[in-house]
């Protein structure tokens, strides 16, 4: 597996945390913070739900990792602790999901529209967000933790507690539907 220079920096951060680092804990928490709330607001469909979910998950995560054995394992292990805490928001919830809109607003490190050359590109990433948020909240998670996050298979299974088989599963079903939801549209414009 290569590791890039994002990956060589994490662990290098989480091993100085658990060295007491408290400058590297501050960097991490930095790093990491957006990247586990967007997590967190896949799961939850809410933005508070989502930061009480994170805040709490914090709490654990540097309660924890003076105990994590593999810094390489950081990313994982604390989209798991986040994911198990959105779980638990539903659970001991009876507040709707955010509606889908919300959702396809999101904001993902993606190219600009001037850098991408003009609406055309706006339109489509419009449309991939909605279908994105169309989505049944695990299979958005799974494909934001592949595609976005750029975690393995293996890396999500263990991040939303889950067998690899579940993860593509979850994987295939989501591509089929946001192709599915681009071909109907593609379909309903050109009649």
């Amino acid at each position: 597996m290569i590791r890039d220079s994002e990956r060589i920096l994490d662990e290098y951060l989480a091993s100085s945390a658990q060295a007491g680092d408290r400058d590297a804990l501050a960097r991490l928490v930095a790093r990491w913070q957006p990247r586990l709330l967007r997590h967190a607001w896949r799961m939850t469909g809410g933005i508070e739900r989502a930061q009480d979910a994170v805040q709490d998950a914090w709490i654990e995560i540097l309660r924890g990792l003076s105990r994590l054995d593999d810094v390489a394992a950081f990313p994982a292990w604390a989209y798991r602790i986040v994911t198990r805490r959105c779980q638990r928001a539903f659970r001991n919830s009876d507040r709707d999901r955010r509606d889908a809109a919300a959702l396809a607003a999101e904001q993902i490190d993606e190219p600009t529209v001037a850098e991408r050359d003009g609406a055309e590109f706006a339109i489509d990433l419009a449309r991939i967000r909605a279908a994105i948020a169309d989505l049944p909240s695990e299979q958005r998670a799974a494909l934001a933790l592949f595609h976005i996050e750029n975690l393995s298979v293996a890396e999500i299974a263990v991040a939303l507690d889950v067998p690899p088989g579940t993860v593509k599963t979850r994987l295939m079903h989501a591509r089929r539907k946001v192709r599915a939801q681009l071909d109907g549209g593609n379909d309903e414009q050109a009649r």
